[in-house]
Parts: structure tokens; sequence; C-alpha cells
């Protein structure tokens, strides 16, 4: 089970820092995701990172803004959402790949557990 926390209500040009915690052990073998979902909009990709290597992968729309990291002793993940603009307001879900082996996917259909996702509101 994955537990979203971190959402909130920003303005534009500023940070917010989302965290995913699984409530049993993340195991070498995932894939952990962020996803997005705007209003009248379908999924999409954010930020993956690889659980054994740290490897990780961004959306174009989100490089150098948003970055994906992992703290393997709490299996949690984080997404620091720098430069926010009212382009980023959707609802952040994670996700988690189980059998991934190191292969990173973008496609939401590939995660198999979902977290209850949490809301981002960036003004302008």
């Amino acid at each position: 089970q994955l537990q979203a926390s971190g959402g909130g209500l920003v303005q534009a040009g500023g940070s917010l820092r989302l965290s995913c915690r699984a409530s049993g052990r993340i195991h070498y073998t995932y894939v952990m995701g962020w996803f997005r979902q705007a209003p009248a909009k379908e999924r999409e990709f954010v930020s993956t990172i690889d659980w054994s290597s740290a490897h990780t992968e961004d959306a174009d729309s989100v490089k150098g803004r948003l970055t994906i990291s992992r703290d393997v002793a709490q299996n949690t993940i984080y997404l620091q959402m720098n430069s926010l603009s009212p382009e980023d307001t959707a609802i952040y879900y994670c996700a988690a790949d189980r059998d991934a082996f190191g292969v990173v996917r973008t496609m939401a259909g590939d995660y198999e557990s979902w977290g209850q996702g949490t809301q981002v509101t960036v003004s302008s």
C-alpha cells in the first residue's frame, strides 16, 4: 500500500515536496514512479526511479524543476518540486512497478500499485 502526502496550495515559482511511503518493504525489483492528472486530462508520467540503481527518468516538461529521489531505509520516494507553474496543478499519484527489474517505464498501465493521490494547486 502506498501513501502519498505533501500536496497543497502554492504560488507560482514556489516549491513543494511530495512523499510516498510504502507500508511494506520495497524490493530491488521495483521501479517507483510519480504520475499526475489534471482536470479533464489523462494521467501523465512525471518521473520514475529504479529502486535498485536509483536511475531516474523524467518527463521533458518537468526536467530541471521536479526531482525524484528515494530513501531505502524509509521505503519512501519523494518528488521535490521547484519553480512551480499553474500548469503543474494536478493530482499527483505515486505508483509501483513491482517486477520491473531495472526497466523504467513511463506508461501508467505498467504500474500495478497506486497511492491515493495528493492535490497540488499552483496559483498564478
